[in-house]
This record gives C-alpha cells, sequence and structure tokens, in this order.
C-alpha cells in the first residue's frame, strides 16, 4: 500500500466507477438546491434525494460523485480533538433501481484492495444482524472470512428517516493497529476503542417503511454508498487524524507561519490551529457557493464560523486580519477538482476580509465586556451555580456580535454556563417584533382567515395582455369584514374572478385603477394577493354601489402600468450588466419596482466604483439602445434551467415557469410584466449605490420619462446653485465654487489663529488657579459653548509648557459634553495617566473615554453630573500617584 495525496484519492475513486457505467457528476453546491429541509449539504446523499424519491430523472441509473459536506452539530468539539471537524468530502456512488449488494460489495472490495492496494487482513465487514443475504454475498461473492463479519443491531446497521426508502447498510472497517486499541481480549468492530476506524458505509434501501415498524419491500432497490475522502487519505498516508492529511496539513501550514507557532507542541496552540484551519476550509467553500455572513440561515452559520477562526487568531497572537490570506492556500490544495475557487479568490479573500474587519472593530470591547461579568462571577461566592444570564449573552450578540457559541466555549473557559433560554426568549422577542414590523399595515395579514371559504376559487389574471377587462365581483370587504355591498365613501377590498390588475409580488408594485359599473365607480388604490391566489383590489367606493355578483370593468392605470414594466425590464438588464462588470458572485437579494424607480439589491461586498457604475449604466443603455426583443415564454422549469434562466433563491417555483428572455442576453424566471422591446424602456439613469447589509448592495435608478424629471430637476438644482454662488450661468459653478472654497479656507484659518490666542489666554488664567495634592498640580475647569478644539488646544499648551501640571478641563457644545486631560511629562513619572483619569471620569457621568498617558478625551451623557465628577479628581490624582 503506497502513500497516496488527497487529490488522487479523489480522482481514482471517480475514475473506477467511471469504468463501471456510472456518470461522474460534479459536487452540487452546499446550498441545497430546490430543498428547503436542510440549510446546507450535509451528506453524500443529500443532493440525491430527489432522484431516490422519483421527483426528478438522473442522468444515469449509476452516479458517483465527491460531495463537499458542512455539518456543524459537533462545533464545539472542532479543535479540542482531532477527529471533530465542519467540512468534509464524502465519495459515493449511486445506484437508482439498477445493480443491488452484488456489485455493490464486490466493487467496494475491489477498489480498496486491487486499486488501493490495501492488505485484506486488515479490513472489517459489520452487517444488519437480520441480513443473512449480505453475508451470503460478502462470504461466497467477496470471499470475506465469516470471522471478519461483525453483526450489529438496526442503531448500528440499518438506514432509515422517518417513513420512506430506507434499508439495512454494511460499513467496512481498517483496523489500525492494535496499538490503537484498549487491549481488552474481545476488543472487535463495534468496540468503543480507536483501532478500528469506519471508511465505507454501503446502504441497501430495499424497504418503503410506515415510520411505525413496518415494512415493504421495494420492487426496484437502491443503493446509496458513503466513504470520507479524509478518512480514507488518513489510512493511505498512515496519519493519525484529518489534520494531518496533505492537503489540511499545508492549510495549517500557512498559519502557522502567520502566527510563528509550531504544531504538535503546545495544548491550546494545537486546539487553535485545529479550529482555524477546519473553519478556513469550510468558509472558503461556503463563499464560494454563495453563502454570505448574516444573522440568520447558513449566512449566520458562516459567520459563527469566521468569528470563531478569527478568535482563536488572536489567541496565538495574530491582531490583524489574517484568514483571507489563508483561502489562496486553501483554493491552492483543491484546485484540481473546485477551479471555482480560484476563479473566485478575489471574491472569497474580500467577503473574509471584510468580516474580519467588522468583527475586530467590537471584539477587544466584547471580550473587555465579557471578562468583567466573569470576574464578577467568579468573585461571587454566593453564586454557586456561576452562569451568565442570558441578557448579558444577548448584549454581547446584539452589540458586538458574538455569537452565543462562541461566549459560551469563551466562558466554558472559566467554567461558567451561560442562561440560553433566557437568551433565546430574547433573541424570540426581536424575531416577533421585526417580523411584526413588516406585517403592518399588510391587509393580506388577515386576508386568508377571512377568504377562507374562497381557497378553492380560481382567479383568472389576464394583465399580461390587457389593461382592461371584466369580472365578476366573488366578494366584497369593509372594515375587516365580508360585506354584500360597498355605498359611496366605503373603504374597502373588491375580489373578482377575472382580473388585468397586477397583484404586488416578486417586487413589482400592484397595478391601480378604477373599477365601474354604469355610474358606479370604485377607485383601486393597491392590488395584492393572499397565499390562495386572490386578487384584493383595495380602494374607496367614489361614486355608486357595487353588490356581491355584478359582473364590473376593470381598467388599470395604464400609463403608470407601462413605467412599472419600463422598470422590471430595467431590472433584468441591470442584473445582467452587473454580472458583466462585477463577476457570477452577484445574486439578486431584493427588488422593489414601481412607477417611479427601480430599486435592486444584490450580493457584492465594496461600494462600487464610479467607474464600475459608469460601465453599468452603459451597458444597460447599450442593451436598450439594440432595440431587442423581450421574449416571454412558459416552459417546463427543467427546460428553463437548461436555458440558463437565473431563479431567485429561495423563492418557490412550480414544474412550469415563466421565462422572461431578453435576445439571450438576460434570461430569468419571473411572473412580472414588461415592455415588449428595451427600445420602450428609452433610457436608463443610475441615481445611488449604497449599502444594505454586510455583503449587500442597493442601486436605485430611473427609467424612460423619470429620466427627463430627473434631469430636469438636476438643470434646476444647478441653476439655483449659480444664483446662491452669484455665478453668471451653470457652466460658471466649478470655478465660483473653487473661489468659494478658497476664500473659506482662509477664513478658516483666521478663524484658527484667533481660537488658539483665546486658548493661550484661557490657559493662562487657569495656571494661575491650579491646586495641588500629592506634590502634584492640577486644575479643573468647564466650559459652555466653547468648541472642542478649542479646549483640546488648551490641554496641548498643559502637556508641552508645564510639565509638572495636570489639566481636566469640559466643555458643553451643541448639547454634547466633551471631557479633555493632558498630563505634563513629570507627573506621567510620578504614576499619572490620562487615559486612565478620563475614563474613570467619564464613568461617573454615563459616557465613555480614554487615550493615551499623556493626553485622553471622552463625553457625557449625564451633563449635570461633570462638576460632581470634577471634584473627585484630587483623589482620582492621589490614588495614581500613590500606585505608581
Amino acid at each position: 500500500m503506497r502513500w497516496m495525496g488527497l487529490n488522487e484519492i479523489r480522482e481514482k475513486f471517480l475514475a473506477f466507477f467511471e469504468s463501471k457505467g456510472h456518470t461522474r457528476l460534479p459536487s452540487f453546491p452546499l446550498i441545497p438546491i430546490d430543498d428547503n429541509s436542510l440549510l446546507l449539504i450535509n451528506s453524500g446523499m443529500a443532493p440525491m434525494k430527489k432522484f431516490f424519491l422519483g421527483q426528478a430523472v438522473p442522468p444515469n441509473t449509476r452516479v458517483t460523485t465527491c460531495q463537499k459536506c458542512i455539518r456543524t452539530p459537533d462545533i464545539e468539539n472542532v479543535g479540542k480533538t482531532a477527529r471533530h471537524g465542519t467540512f468534509f468530502e464524502m465519495l459515493g456512488n449511486f445506484s437508482f433501481g439498477d445493480y443491488f449488494k452484488v456489485e455493490a460489495t464486490a466493487w467496494a472490495w475491489e477498489f480498496l484492495t486491487t486499486v488501493m492496494e490495501m492488505p485484506e487482513d486488515r479490513l472489517w465487514v459489520s452487517i444488519y444482524e437480520e441480513d443473512d443475504e449480505a453475508f451470503e454475498i460478502w462470504t461466497k461473492n467477496v470471499g470475506i472470512p465469516p470471522e471478519k463479519i461483525v453483526r450489529m443491531g438496526k442503531d448500528d446497521n440499518f438506514w432509515e428517516i422517518g417513513s420512506g426508502p430506507c434499508g439495512p447498510c454494511s460499513e467496512i472497517y481498517w483496523d489500525r493497529g492494535p496499538e490503537y486499541g484498549c487491549g481488552k481480549p474481545d476488543c472487535k468492530v463495534g468496540c468503543d476503542c480507536d483501532r478500528y476506524m469506519e471508511i465505507w458505509n454501503l446502504v441497501f434501501s430495499q424497504f418503503d417503511g410506515d415510520g411505525n415498524g413496518h415494512y415493504e419491500r421495494l420492487a426496484h432497490p437502491n443503493i446509496d454508498t458513503g466513504m470520507g475522502l479524509e478518512r480514507l487519505a488518513c489510512v493511505m498516508q498512515n496519519v493519525g487524524n484529518l489534520f494531518e492529511v496533505d492537503t489540511v496539513q499545508n492549510i495549517m501550514k500557512h498559519i502557522r507561519e502567520i502566527a510563528g507557532v509550531e504544531y504538535g507542541k503546545d495544548y491550546k496552540t494545537d486546539v487553535s490551529l485545529r479550529v482555524i484551519t477546519d473553519h478556513i476550509r469550510s468558509t472558503t467553500f461556503m463563499i464560494a457557493d454563495g453563502v454570505i455572513p448574516s444573522n440568520e440561515g447558513r449566512g449566520y452559520v458562516l459567520r459563527r464560523l469566521l468569528r470563531r477562526a478569527a478568535r482563536h487568531g488572536r489567541l496565538l497572537g495574530i491582531n490583524e486580519p489574517f484568514l483571507y490570506k489563508v483561502c489562496e492556500t486553501v483554493a491552492g490544495e483543491n484546485a484540481t477538482a473546485y477551479p471555482e475557487l480560484t476563479e473566485k479568490l478575489d471574491y472569497i479573500q474580500k467577503v473574509v476580509q471584510v468580516e474580519e474587519e467588522r468583527f475586530a472593530k467590537t471584539i477587544d470591547m466584547g471580550i473587555e465586556l465579557l471578562t468583567g461579568l466573569m470576574d464578577k462571577l467568579s468573585a461571587n461566592e454566593i453564586n454557586s451555580g456561576r452562569r451568565l444570564s442570558g441578557e448579558d449573552a444577548f448584549k454581547l450578540y446584539d452589540t458586538f456580535g458574538f455569537p452565543i457559541d462562541l461566549t459560551k466555549e469563551i466562558i466554558a473557559e472559566k467554567g461558567i454556563e451561560v442562561d440560553e433560554d433566557e437568551f433565546m426568549r430574547l433573541m424570540n422577542d426581536q424575531r416577533t417584533r421585526a417580523r411584526e414590523a413588516r406585517l403592518a399595515g399588510n391587509v393580506i395579514s388577515w386576508a386568508d382567515d377571512i377568504f377562507a371559504d374562497l381557497k378553492d376559487r380560481h382567479v383568472e389574471f389576464t394583465g399580461y395582455s390587457k389593461y382592461a377587462d371584466e369580472g365578476n365581483i366573488i366578494a366584497l370587504v369593509k372594515d375587516g369584514e365580508m360585506t354584500d355591498s360597498l355605498h359611496a365613501g366605503d373603504k374597502g377590498t373588491v375580489v373578482l374572478d377575472e382580473t388585468p390588475f397586477y397583484a404586488e409580488s416578486g417586487g413589482q408594485i400592484g397595478d391601480t385603477g378604477i373599477l365601474t359599473l354604469g355610474d358606479a365607480v370604485f377607485h383601486v388604490y393597491e392590488t395584492k394577493k393572499t397565499q390562495t391566489g386572490l386578487f384584493l383590489h383595495n380602494g374607496e367606493m367614489v361614486n355608486g354601489m357595487f353588490t356581491s355578483g355584478a359582473k364590473v370593468r376593470a381598467e388599470i392605470d395604464s400609463e403608470r402600468r407601462r413605467a412599472i414594466m419600463r422598470n422590471h425590464t430595467a431590472a433584468h438588464l441591470l442584473q445582467k450588466a452587473l454580472i458583466d462588470v462585477l463577476g457570477n458572485h452577484v445574486k439578486q437579494a431584493g427588488q422593489s419596482v414601481d412607477e417611479h424607480r427601480v430599486r435592486f439589491d444584490f450580493t457584492h461586498f465594496s461600494a462600487m466604483t464610479a467607474a464600475e457604475l459608469l460601465r453599468v449604466e452603459a451597458i444597460v443603455n447599450k442593451m436598450i439602445m439594440s432595440a431587442y426583443d423581450v421574449c416571454i415564454k412558459e416552459m417546463p422549469i427543467a427546460e428553463a434551467k437548461a436555458l440558463g434562466a437565473m431563479a431567485l433563491f429561495g423563492e418557490k417555483y412550480g414544474d412550469v415557469v415563466r421565462v422572461v428572455n431578453v435576445s439571450g442576453e438576460s434570461i430569468e424566471l419571473c411572473g412580472g410584466t414588461h415592455v415588449a422591446n428595451t427600445s420602450r424602456i428609452g433610457l436608463f439613469k443610475i441615481i445611488s449605490e449604497s449599502s444594505v447589509a454586510a455583503g449587500v448592495r442597493r442601486i436605485e435608478a430611473a427609467t424612460g420619462l423619470n429620466v427627463l424629471a430627473l434631469m430636469g430637476e438636476q438643470h434646476d438644482l444647478m441653476v439655483k446653485t449659480a444664483e446662491n454662488l452669484k455665478a453668471g450661468s451653470p457652466s460658471e459653478i466649478a470655478a465660483k465654487s473653487a473661489q468659494v472654497m478658497a476664500e473659506l479656507k482662509e477664513r478658516t484659518h483666521e478663524l484658527e489663529t484667533i481660537n488658539a490666542k483665546i486658548a493661550e489666554i484661557r490657559s493662562n488664567e487657569l495656571f494661575g488657579q491650579a491646586k495641588e495634592v500629592c506634590g502634584v498640580k492640577y486644575i479643573c475647569a468647564s466650559f459652555t459653548g466653547t468648541k472642542p478644539e478649542a479646549v483640546r488646544a488648551m490641554c496641548d499648551r498643559i502637556k508641552a509648557e508645564a510639565p509638572e501640571m495636570i489639566g481636566v478641563i469640559s466643555t458643553i457644545f451643541d448639547g454634547k459634553a466633551s471631557i479633555f486631560a493632558a498630563c505634563g511629562k513629570n507627573t506621567i513619572e510620578k504614576g499619572m495617566h490620562a487615559g486612565k483619569l478620563v475614563k474613570a471620569i467619564c464613568e461617573m457621568v454615563g459616557g465613555k473615554g480614554g487615550g493615551r498617558p499623556d493626553s485622553a478625551q471622552g463625553g457625557a451623557a449625564e451633563l449635570f453630573q461633570i462638576d460632581e465628577a470634577f471634584a473627585q479628581v484630587p483623589s482620582l490624582i492621589e490614588q495614581m500617584v500613590k500606585k505608581g
């Protein structure tokens, strides 16, 4: 058995099963596709569920993959042991109603013993205790000695999750040798010691279980196998754990070089190295697959991993962002199988660096707060439970970005627990408040209850091709209750069985317009939709009366609709342009389209430059001027995906979808309304680009007549600016503004000179009021209406010209209080520290402050307590001098 690198092992496995008629599929993304039951792919079989359940047709009845996986339930053990990790690759071969036990066992044995050349005498097999068929195959077909086959119970060798396909499994073990064993005479497969390591699990899905212990045999049984790539590499490289495998060890080596530490000499150092190595593997792959840090879902998993790794970097003495540098090694070590890591490396590194920098801004303050809380708990003998309150843990999460797992890990080192129940209650309260805020004012929050009797009623939307139509009133609502009629002056809701009004969805605002019946008129102010598909025309009866069952004419505001369509189609073109300019990592993260603006949120981790915005704008306008037809078709979702249609992640799509295709340039799944040709958009102008959340940017833009209106507003603004600057015309604004700025700079310089003279005069007055304590002279003074810059200048003069003096001065300016302190050179030698002095004073007045030994500043919340705090300055000086 020769040494073999991890990348070579992966290729050997996939090539072997290709030779057995299997189709090699690339690893599926870590974000599950069309599967909301998982946050992240956690097994080789997970992406195959749709094939096993008959929800999709596989490309072949025989498939082989090497699937990247993330598992985090044991995250607190990662690093503490050498066995736990959050990222791993799972080798697998699958049969969808094709071959079964005979082939699966034979090929598994052939691969291990022939291809990998593993000695047969060190391989063991386990089977389900009632699976005599598997025993016969292993002994008679494969030739395994019966004494090397171990029968195990249902907990170990029977695979099932609830109801559905399930069956017995057979596992192959590697004997690491007696030196890893427990020494017991009966030590064998199944023992809790480290001697026998499971490397391959063959699942024989031959039953359909009802979840209550009843099983029916499947007409077409399946094979699902899984073998950990890193585990197999441990065997082939004769190493003790995954962190010693070649590719993983190379990643750790990069971290060791940055930290300047060695592996294997100190337990705490080893823990941190293992945590960082594992977590940077996970995060690099997750970001490449589209996950971005956030406070919910898979984004929260990513943030936990990154921040836990960053904290362990600090434990190694790394006090600056460094994880982003290690991403390059992760990409390089996995380039052969996952070239997308190298292709997206710049983006991956940017995401990691931004998250590191964000966490670095708060980690020191958070650690300081947590350390103080732990010290109080440790000093409190009465509190024998030593428990951190959920309120404190929530503050660390909400204010300083500490995931609860990170807080638990840090305090566990001191033997302290956290009140997780209280923490979760506060988290749920926060989520509830956010959810209620989103739902506030949304009419459909009550709609589904009111219209329960109409849940099966079909409503025909005709607005894709018509701006006016007729429909029968199937329901009327007033004051949140069903009614038989609406009269002039009534505000309510009209539900029709057929309507041209588009209901708000997919980021597109709903239509407005009128419903009429003779002289009776109902103004529609907004159109919403219930979960069951009813269109709610919300508005006011301005004339006459409507009764339930009547047929009315429905007519939308066509000019408004055309403006909305221009913006919606422009949003599609904008996404295409952003991908062209910024890269394939750009994904839609939200959209709002009305008659005035298009607002488009997208994933990107830095502000766009002026040049990038101009390029995006130019690309969109070029597509508009190219007069591309906008082709809209309904087709099976599989056909749409084959065309490369972009779908909004998290949206549910049926078997048949609506595809909006702009000349092959932009292809998206979309249920909204669009112009027939891009030329009808007219013009496209970006108004702003800004940050919405971590890793999410927003562009607001205008189209068509709104661009002309915007240009008019800007021209009026320029004319007004020219008047205010007393420039002859807008063309002279640049020169005139430069002249005004030069004059302003000169006046500012004159003002600074005057302030300096005032500071000098006041400083001289203060010097004459100096008092003394413990051989140290000090002055305290409070001003109102004096700018902080002038007070800072006074302190600077004290520090420069009075080495034996301390100055503590406050000022209240524009309703804000600032406190400054300066310590002369001689006073510092006696133990004085301006930063500590200001911090102590600010704590007395509800503020924060600090700084260097010679100069410091802070703020105060309780303005009327400043004089009282200043009265404590002599005692504070006395304490410092005595300690010094």
